[in-house]
């Protein structure tokens, strides 16, 4: 029987991860999340990643492929899903790039210390079981590993309190049964609270129905 965790990942096999990128990036953000790829969710990747990159939920690999990577660019790319990690790995222009199996709820199994100067995480929350309170013990596991002066960023939909459109509505209501999602209560307030206890800077903003988030100067 599939953990909680398991049942989020599983759903993204070969097939699906093939159709992710039209159905998620393109048709479900636009229309359904109001947020859109190109326009909002890419620049904001692009605007944080540093040479020393650790990725968390690596989906297809899309943001990556397209942030235009320096050479010098050194990749930790982190999945439950081996398929994932295969597909995000693909045609990546950088220098170094080491895939690590793992589950986010669970510490990483990666020396502490502050190795990353960025690390990214988007669309994983949502995806995670449990409250918003219960899935911020993933912000102390990556915390650890992150500079004095990085930053752990992100984005996430949000619950059924961001009021969300017909589409967004069916779409919500399917995932949160399948298991694919566990955002129902998932609040940008909430986000913040949980936040603050890891980092001593946090910036949210909402865009649509998704919240980006920054989180800087962890607290150990």
């Amino acid at each position: 029987m599939l953990s909680n965790t398991e049942e989020g990942a599983a759903v993204y096999s070969p097939m699906v991860l093939k159709l992710y990128d039209w159905w998620v990036l393109g048709v479900s953000n636009r229309f359904a999340w109001r947020c859109p790829t190109r326009e909002v969710l890419l620049p904001f990747f692009k605007q944080h990643i540093g040479l020393q990159h650790l990725d968390v939920g690596v989906g297809t690999g899309y943001y990556l492929r397209n942030a235009h990577l320096s050479d010098q660019t050194h990749l930790t790319l982190m999945d439950f899903n081996p398929n994932s990690l295969r597909a995000a790995s693909v045609g990546l222009d950088c220098a170094l790039i080491q895939l690590i199996h793992h589950d986010v709820m669970t510490p990483l199994p990666l020396q502490s210390g502050g190795t990353f100067d960025s690390i990214s995480m988007f669309y994983l929350l949502h995806c995670l079981p449990g409250t918003l309170s219960d899935k911020s013990v993933v912000f102390d596991h990556l915390k650890h590993h992150l500079k004095s002066t990085g930053v752990l960023y992100g984005a996430t939909i949000l619950g059924d309190s961001a009021n969300h459109n017909g589409l967004g509505q069916k779409l919500m209501t399917v995932y949160n049964r399948k298991g694919i999602f566990g955002n129902r209560y998932d609040s940008r307030e909430t986000l913040e609270t949980e936040m603050n206890k890891h980092f001593g800077d946090v910036r949210i903003k909402v865009h649509g129905k998704v919240a980006l988030f920054e989180g800087r100067k962890p607290i150990e």
